[in-house]
């Protein structure tokens, strides 16, 4: 495995700041799932790291259920039969939420809606509205 992984270019995650834990993993897979601990639990601590103070206040604040309150992302990874790919799998799914924290979200321009969906809408609701009339109690009964 690599010593370290990048982020950015020039921005590393060191090896020491992952924790990797090897469960059971549920699922199918044979006898093979009931001896062999080939699922990933890796831990990384965002509130202890060497990460960037923006990029570890944007991940803090991202409120992904994955966050413990400590500051601790867990992502567990079992979707493939042997260790190493899991490790692996975990270990890209964190850069690429990492990575995504790193680009910047342009602003959305706020604009008004055109004549024509709003002549659509009208219409639409007048439909609407007529068919309900339709369905009230009307001089069939009398």
């Amino acid at each position: 495995m690599d010593s370290a992984l990048e982020i950015l270019p020039g921005l590393v995650l060191p090896e020491a700041a992952l924790e990797e834990r090897f469960v059971r993993a549920s699922g199918p897979g044979g006898q093979n799932v009931n001896k062999v601990s080939s699922a990933v639990e890796l831990r990384f601590d965002v509130a202890g790291s060497g990460l960037p103070e923006w990029l570890r206040v944007k991940v803090l604040a991202g409120r992904d259920r994955r966050l413990t309150q400590e500051g601790v992302l867990v992502i567990q990874a079992q979707r493939f039969r042997t260790l190493e790919a899991n490790r692996r799998d975990a270990r890209e799914r964190l850069l690429k939420l990492l990575r995504g924290y790193t680009v910047e979200r342009k602003a959305r321009v706020a604009t008004a809606p055109t004549r024509a969906s709003q002549r659509r809408r009208i219409d639409s609701k007048q439909k609407r509205g007529a068919l309900k009339r339709l369905r009230g109690k009307g001089s069939l009964s009398e």
